[in-house]
């Protein structure tokens, strides 16, 4: 990030992060977000992946940008009334989510060794650091839109990624113990398949 915005900000191009995920990207790489930031004139980032808030996102900047956002953000007709309730919810995930991510990067370590043991399922667990893992079920037979409805069958909700990855993501709401459930489900689906 820092010599890209070197190298813009030398010919006076201004540079933008999308940081949806900033949060779960400073603790895998084992740094403060400002550290991230600091180097890009304007960052917006996600209150509801992963730090829990039932929407909103933030864009911040410079003063003089924030004020032409919101300019636009007038022209292009949004905004929000009332906004107490989520702003609060914003808060509090920016006061106490952001220290719990931790726990979601460990329990997608977890999935990731477990699912490396079972027979039909690629994937390298040391590939993993933050709460997202993806794996391959090529070797099973089904798409992984089949994979996909027959995790959804057994309450999982997974997505497919191409047509032979699926993509788990932890968050909050999921515990190591029913990582550990999924486990088995995973186990018991592959069975099924033969493999």
């Amino acid at each position: 990030t820092t010599l890209m915005a070197k190298v813009a900000q030398e010919r006076g191009i201004p540079v933008h992060l999308d940081g949806a995920r900033i949060f779960n990207a400073a603790l895998a790489l084992g740094i403060d977000v400002r550290e991230l930031t600091a180097p890009v004139d304007s960052v917006m980032f996600c209150l509801s992946k992963g730090l829990g808030a039932p929407v909103g996102s933030l864009l911040a900047g410079s003063r003089s940008f924030i004020e032409r956002a919101r300019k636009n953000r007038k022209v292009l007709g949004g905004g929000l009334r009332q906004a107490g309730i989520l702003a609060a919810a914003g808060i509090i995930a920016l006061e106490k989510m952001v220290g719990r991510l931790a726990e979601d990067h460990y329990n997608a370590r977890i999935l990731a060794q477990e699912l490396s043991l079972l027979p039909g399922i690629t994937i390298n667990p040391g590939e993993f650091s933050t709460n997202i893992i993806v794996f391959s079920i090529q070797e099973l037979g089904v798409t992984a839109a089949q994979f996909e409805d027959l995790l959804a069958s057994h309450g999982v909700l997974a997505n497919s990624v191409t047509d032979t990855t699926i993509r788990f993501v932890t968050h909050k709401d999921v515990s190591e113990e029913q990582i550990k459930e999924v486990v088995k489900i995973v186990h018991k689906i592959v069975k099924n398949l033969g493999k």
